[in-house]
């Protein structure tokens, strides 16, 4: 039996194949688990519906980069750590004076509502999500993510240079294969996050096994016990990791976990 408490995965590019799917195997290597399995993903709590809409059980979820901690079996948010308005200002102002061919837009209501500029790329309507009337209304209650994007620029550049101008001040890092900073409030990574919800659960950071494919993984991976990078991972991440699995396509959370606990 492997030495692990607790199970911890990312889901785009993770968990789910690339039309956003769960497989059957992996849903059957879910269920068989002797062991509890988070999700940790820069999703807001919104977009968890679609997930949970295809497992037989709903997963406790850390989501927005860490921002939002949620109990699906309660409906309830257990933790919140946004961006304060005065953070938004500065982080917003330090953006302005940087970055060109910038857009930009916030996660409010603990990840259930969406405000965005007018150059923002819209793919579908959403009740939730609405372009603001003013640039205040941006910066006028605490967000849990605030997003800049670029239409022209290359993404990792991007990341660096967004990087750059915060100066530390708020944390950045991407998950998108486009040019699509993530910007949370100093400290909130998903490895904080993780972090809080194991030591309320009574688990260390190496009983935790965590997969992950992405830039805004490797806090994560960073602090778990184990850290496996997907076969579709970024080099960043396959860096920092353990050991590698197959691509999310090729099911390779259900493949790693299931020699791992023998299922």
């Amino acid at each position: 039996m492997a030495p692990w408490r607790l199970v911890a995965t990312d889901i785009d590019g993770t968990l789910i194949d690339d039309e956003r799917r769960l497989s059957r195997r992996t849903i059957e290597v879910l269920t068989a688990l002797p062991v509890p399995v988070v999700l940790v993903t820069g999703r807001p709590l919104r977009w968890l519906e679609d997930l949970y809409d295809q497992l037989p059980a709903r997963l406790p979820a850390v989501c927005a980069n860490g921002a939002v901690i949620y109990d699906p079996h309660a409906d309830q948010v257990l933790r919140t750590d946004p961006l304060s308005c005065e953070a938004l200002v500065d982080v917003i102002g330090r953006l302005r004076d940087a970055v060109p061919d910038l857009s930009l837009a916030v996660e409010i209501e603990d990840g259930r509502a969406f405000r965005h500029e007018s150059t923002w790329p819209i793919r579908w309507v959403d009740h939730r999500v609405r372009v603001i009337a003013t640039p205040e209304e941006l910066t006028s209650e605490p967000a849990v993510k605030l997003l800049a994007r670029s239409a022209t620029a290359d993404p990792d550049d991007f990341l660096e240079l967004v990087s750059k101008a915060l100066g530390g001040v708020a944390e950045a890092t991407r998950s998108s294969s486009s040019a699509l900073v993530e910007i949370s409030a100093a400290g909130v990574t998903k490895a904080a996050g993780l972090a809080w919800f194991c030591e309320r659960e009574g688990i260390t950071a190496d009983q935790v096994v965590a997969f992950g494919d992405m830039p805004n993984d490797i806090p994560m991976l960073a602090w778990a016990g184990r850290a496996v990078a997907m076969g579709n991972a970024h080099p960043a991440v396959r860096a920092v990791s353990d050991e590698s699995t197959l691509t999310n396509v090729a099911d390779g959370v259900a493949v790693y976990l299931q020699k791992a606990f023998n299922i």
